[in-house]
């Protein structure tokens, strides 16, 4: 049998991962209710066996059945809707579709599916909530009427977005405000017979516009906070270089206040890097939704993109205004640190070298010192062999009839030659052995 080539690792999971959230069949007209959840710290290190364990709760209410342990995404139907859950990295959602609308536009039927105290129980707070509601027209004459006459009590005109999309093949409409049941409204107008998959895509395009648009807008008061923090450190910078241009103060504690600060920045920067991050991903996903939209003007109203430009845009410039604020502050801080800590580094390097200098002059009056010493211990050996020769050869002088301060005398000057050679030999010898 031949040999089959193996798969690589994740080949599949890797592959499915692609088609691992379908968007809904819908046929209009119909409804759907929506609510995303997201833990408010570290939500993307949350215990995600938590979400699956409410998700587990909800299903057993209905006697629907259980999706695989592992499950990131399922769907099944609920009730009198359909439900569809998925898993994200920092939030779950959940969704249910049902056919048909309600006399009362957005009177919240639906959302009830989700019990109350099934809510309260989740593992994290809603991020936002959403209403939609899709209608059919025969023509463009009776959809003109409805939006002038009825749509626009739905929603709040000064808000209200609305735009032709997808080859006006659809109407879609809402103004991203939260009303008093706490719900995000969406209208989608039908003008012809649209595809179930392509309903599907507009109405999930729908609420990814909202949610990606709320998790983006999360970085707002980060970017708030940060900007009051750069400004108080920049005062301080400010000062810090300062005192550096004056050559006030010592150079060692500014630079122990500059480190301090440079670390401060350091750590404000680390504990906003993702939130400034995912709010960068999530803006491109919200302006990918609505460009997939294909929108052109209706009515003469803003469309999604406009609302986006006027409202969202700026808060999202806030954000890197004020990320890119903090990474020049680090970096100013950084070069402020370099240049003093290469002024200090050069004045230690000068305190060296006098040092140097005073050791090298101690040296020197040592090797005075030493050559004094040893011209003295010279004198005083000599003195000792002298005498010691001169009593050693006192009886021979006897004989030959020589005094004894004459013999001293005599070897006075040969016994002091041998003393300093022999002490400049030792001197030799030990330094010799020093190098």
């Amino acid at each position: 049998m031949a040999k089959v080539l193996d798969d690589y690792p994740g080949r599949y999971a890797l592959s499915n991962e692609l088609h691992a959230r379908p968007f809904p069949e819908l046929t209009a007209p119909c409804r759907a209710a929506y609510v995303a959840v997201k833990k408010a710290d570290n939500a993307s290190e949350r215990d995600r066996s938590a979400d699956m364990a409410h998700l587990l709760l909800l299903l057993d209410r209905y006697g629907a059945p259980h999706p695989a342990p592992d499950a990131n995404h399922y769907s099944a139907q609920l009730g009198r809707g359909f439900l569809k859950w998925e898993q994200h990295t920092e939030f779950v959602t959940y969704t249910i579709f049902s056919d048909g609308v309600a006399d009362v536009p957005f009177d919240g039927t639906l959302h009830d599916l989700f019990p109350s105290d099934w809510l309260a129980d989740a593992p994290g707070q809603v991020l936002t909530s959403c209403l939609v509601r899709v209608e059919t027209f025969p023509d463009k004459t009776s959809l003109d009427e409805f939006m002038t006459e009825k749509a626009a009590g739905w929603f709040v005109p000064e808000s209200l977005a609305a735009s032709n999309v997808i080859d006006e093949a659809a109407v879609i409409a809402g103004d991203f405000r939260i009303d008093e049941h706490g719900h995000v409204r969406f209208a989608v107008f039908v003008r012809k017979q649209m595809g179930q998959r392509r309903l599907g895509r507009i109405v999930q395009r729908l609420l990814e516009i909202e949610t990606y648009k709320s998790m983006a807008m999360l970085a707002l008061p980060v970017a708030r906070m940060v900007s009051r923090k750069v400004v108080d450190l920049d005062r301080s910078l400010a000062s810090i270089v300062q005192r550096m241009s004056d050559g006030s103060g010592e150079d060692v504690a500014t630079l122990d206040l500059l480190l301090r600060m440079s670390a401060e920045i350091e750590l404000l920067s680390s504990s906003t890097a993702f939130r400034f991050g995912a709010a960068g991903a999530y803006e491109a996903i919200v302006n990918q939704r609505i460009e997939v939209l294909r929108e052109e003007r209706y009515q003469g109203r803003q469309t999604f993109a406009e609302f986006m430009m006027r409202r969202f845009d700026p808060a999202m410039r806030t954000c890197r205004s004020s990320r890119d604020r903090l990474d020049e502050l680090s970096q100013r801080a950084a070069r402020a640190a370099n240049l003093l800590r290469t002024r200090v580094d050069v004045a230690a390097s000068s305190s060296n070298a006098q040092v140097l200098e005073r050791m090298d002059e101690r040296a020197a009056l040592q090797l005075r010192l030493q050559e004094t010493v040893e011209g003295l211990s010279v004198v005083a050996i000599s003195y000792y062999a002298v005498n010691l020769a001169g009593n050693l050869a006192a009886p021979l002088g006897s004989v030959i009839g020589l005094s004894k301060p004459l013999i001293l005398a005599m070897l006075t000057i040969p016994v002091v030659l041998l003393v300093w050679a022999g002490v400049r030999r030792i001197r030799k010898r030990v330094a010799g052995r020093k190098t």
